[in-house]
């Protein structure tokens, strides 16, 4: 999920103006889609194997119950037999189907890209969408488009290597169970930090920064 190419539109990289777009407006209150109340901060090490006595940094997961603003999103399912495969469909889908829609429509991109999961491991089957500022006015057959509601969510800002993201999950089922909650949607990724730097070298996986969010009642 963090390994897809980059692609051009206008000749702007994509994931780039959809990660600023979304910065800026957490910035702005009137604009924010989460409202967030105090953090907790899990934080611990662990070896990198059972068998290996070496220890490396865990991932830095913090974990938010807030609300979330509704926003309208277009998607595109798909399935991926691996990883790669996955990877490469996320950046046709971002780069090049998605960003047609956008263009043709003239829509706005009003937060990063994002993806929801059946499973977390292969095969994967998923959605992968852009939230934009209205419906479009012309849609393909394979781009859908949906409004998600305001709600409550716990979530997890999660920083560190991608295929150990699924500590977060365990975090947030836990929290689920914990708090006699019920998930009340599908859980989704939020892409908010571009894993790839300006040179197009992949950056510190510690500094990229996904939020994976579980809607809940």
């Amino acid at each position: 999920m963090v390994q897809y190419k980059l692609y051009k539109v206008q000749g702007f990289n994509l994931l780039v103006i959809i990660s600023s777009l979304f910065l800026f407006s957490c910035g702005n209150k009137k604009d924010q889609s989460l409202k967030e109340r105090p953090t907790v901060i899990l934080k611990k090490n662990k070896p990198v194997s059972k068998s290996d006595t070496t220890y490396r940094d865990a991932p830095i997961i913090n974990i938010v119950d807030t609300i979330s603003m509704p926003f309208n999103v277009i998607s595109i399912k798909d399935s991926a037999s691996n990883n790669i495969r996955l990877s490469q469909k996320l950046a046709k889908i971002y780069g090049e189907k998605l960003a047609e829609c956008i263009q043709k429509n003239k829509l706005k991109i009003t937060g990063a890209p994002l993806a929801w999961y059946k499973t977390q491991k292969a095969p994967f089957f998923f959605e992968a969408g852009i939230p934009v500022d209205k419906k479009p006015a012309k849609l393909s057959k394979s781009v859908k488009f949906r409004q998600i509601p305001r709600g409550k969510v716990i979530l997890a800002h999660y920083f560190g290597p991608y295929e150990e993201s699924v500590q977060a999950y365990q975090f947030l089922k836990e929290w689920i169970k914990d708090n006699k909650k019920s998930v009340s949607a599908p859980a989704y990724e939020i892409y908010v930090t571009d894993p790839i730097g300006n040179d197009g070298n992949p950056i510190d996986p510690y500094k990229v920064q996904t939020d994976i969010v579980f809607p809940y009642h």
